[in-house]
């Protein structure tokens, strides 16, 4: 999932401090995570699982706001978690999109141990794109969004599934899916606005809702990870520049994770340039600090984005289930070791 990205800029200091920062396998983090792998038990991340997921969500048709397809994925979505013994709230709220329809969306929180007092947040956004706006043909037809929404909300309902199943960690866990994050203009020059001396971005409707009204009093967690299309075959997950600016010890300790469970591959020890997501809101307006694992190549052919972005490419058949399993499993690794 994600829209057209619009660049985001750094001081010289920052960028000079993120192309300073590179952390190899043997660091303090690294030690941690090892002293504690005998001593806690951490669920075993089924892809097989996750990859069903995602093959439930396409069986709705794109889940674009206002349709027949988003509202029974989004009813789905709310059981399963229920199902997994989450303590669900759902936000109903409208918004109005930037070719000027009033959407009505939803976003979904699932908690897990929710008297505690330090919690981790993990999101992803379950709408899809209404247009397949980089493809050749049929462009004003939504997409599958196999990767670019499905995937990320795969993973959570996994981790939900294996939470409901096993001890959880000793931190609070939610779960929140965001709404509208991929209803956003067709291109970058029309994006964004001033409306009424305020910038208005058309994009992340759903977390720009959130950061502003969460779905409890003075929420706060620890630190959250976004998930942004991590189910396709060779994804490469570089740490993103929103999230060095905003939560760099979060990158390297799950960056570090991953390379201690033997994905290095995937998630990469060097940056790409920031974009704005979701996670962008969440930090700066929210004030936790979240990061993007996001499949966001700066060696790509393709300005950043792979090849599917907005296309109908964006399908079942470029889903892998190692790639999910590198995802999933590392996050499971990251919260069982709080």
């Amino acid at each position: 999932m994600m829209r057209a990205a619009i660049r985001f800029f750094y001081t010289t200091s920052l960028i000079f401090f993120i192309f300073s920062c590179n952390t190899g396998p043997r660091t303090v983090e690294g030690e941690r995570i090892l002293k504690k792998k005998e001593s806690v038990t951490v669920p075993s991340f089924s892809s097989d699982s996750a990859y069903s997921f995602i093959e439930k969500q396409l069986l709705f048709g794109p889940r674009v706001p206002n349709s027949v397809a988003h509202k029974l994925c989004g009813d789905f979505l709310i059981d399963k978690f229920e199902s997994y013994g989450a303590n669900v709230l759902v936000q109903n709220f409208t918004e109005k999109s930037f070719d000027g329809k009033t959407l009505q969306l939803r976003n979904i929180i699932a908690s897990y141990n929710p008297k505690a007092k330090k919690r981790v947040l993990l999101a992803a956004h379950w709408d899809t794109r209404p247009f397949a706006d980089k493809d050749t043909t049929e462009r004003f037809k939504p997409i599958d969004g196999a990767n670019d929404g499905a995937s990320g909300v795969a993973v959570l309902l996994e981790i939900a599934r294996k939470l409901h199943a096993h001890e959880l960690p000793k931190v609070g866990i939610d779960l929140v899916l965001f709404d509208g994050e991929d209803y956003g203009p067709h291109s970058e020059a029309d994006a964004p606005q001033m409306i009424d001396g305020k910038l208005r971005i058309w994009w992340c409707l759903g977390s720009q809702y959130w950061a502003k009204n969460p779905h409890k009093a003075k929420y706060s967690a620890y630190y959250g990870i976004l998930l942004d299309m991590v189910g396709a075959k060779n994804a490469r997950f570089y740490r993103e520049g929103g999230s060095m600016q905003f939560a760099p010890k979060v990158v390297n300790s799950v960056w570090t994770t991953a390379r201690y469970l033997g994905y290095g591959d995937y998630f990469i020890g060097s940056n790409s340039p920031g974009i704005t997501d979701d996670h962008i809101f969440v930090n700066t307006i929210a004030k936790i600090p979240m990061i993007n694992i996001v499949d966001y190549d700066p060696h790509s052919d393709s300005f950043y984005f792979p090849e599917y972005h907005h296309t109908h490419l964006d399908d079942i058949d470029i889903i892998d289930k190692r790639t999910l399993q590198a995802v999933g499993e590392t996050l499971l690794y990251v919260i069982y070791h709080e």
